[in-house]
């Protein structure tokens, strides 16, 4: 994933081939509200220089249209590594506009359309499949993997353990050796929310 130019020295290479794609959820996306997801991925860029696309949905089809459009249309969608959903719902279910939709549905939807990917769901929902669920969304959709929090909001947001883990990605595009690292680094946040990858 880092291609390290030879003839630049390391300080001075920028690796803009690294970006992570937001999809987050909320009442009416006709809304113009800042939302900490917003904030955070801010920081990830000032602080880490990990780009980032935001994009907001609050109906299943427009959950599928900004998936499709970051598929079919952006010739960047190999250079993201990760897809970040911001998006409530149940262990194995989200919840668009209060209809929820399990990840088998989803699954369906993106039929072989997400070779490589990692889903990576925020605490907003608690992500607890069994291994059948879990071997059944990566099976159809060929993702890479899929992580997220065991346990609940609690007033704790997952935001600052986020950022933590995509920019270990940019550092190293190893999924168990980011995953080992984040858990060195952030024993006691991993811990405490639960994090957890189905691969």
């Amino acid at each position: 994933m880092l291609q390290k130019r030879q003839n630049l020295p390391q300080e001075e290479y920028i690796d803009t081939e690294y970006f992570i794609y937001c999809l987050e959820a909320v009442r009416d996306i006709e809304t113009d509200e800042i939302t900490e997801t917003q904030n955070k991925l801010e920081e990830l860029a000032l602080q880490y220089e990990v780009a980032s696309i935001y994009k907001t949905c609050d109906t299943i089809e427009g959950f599928e249209a900004s998936l499709n459009t970051l598929i079919l249309d952006d010739h960047n969608f190999k250079e993201y590594e990760i897809i970040y959903l911001v998006i409530t719902g149940e262990a194995n279910s989200i919840c668009l506009n209060d209809y929820y939709y399990s990840l088998q549905e989803i699954a369906e939807i993106f039929e072989g359309k997400l070779k490589g990917k990692i889903l990576h769901f925020s605490n907003a929902k608690v992500l607890d499949l069994d291994e059948e669920e879990a071997q059944y969304f990566l099976d159809i959709t060929g993702a890479k993997g899929v992580s997220g929090y065991g346990n609940q909001y609690n007033g704790v947001t997952s935001a600052n353990l986020d950022k933590a883990f995509f920019n270990l990605f940019k550092e190293d595009d190893n999924m168990f050796d980011v995953v080992e690292e984040l858990h060195q680094r952030h024993y006691k946040l991993c811990k405490l929310l639960d994090f957890r990858l189905y691969y």
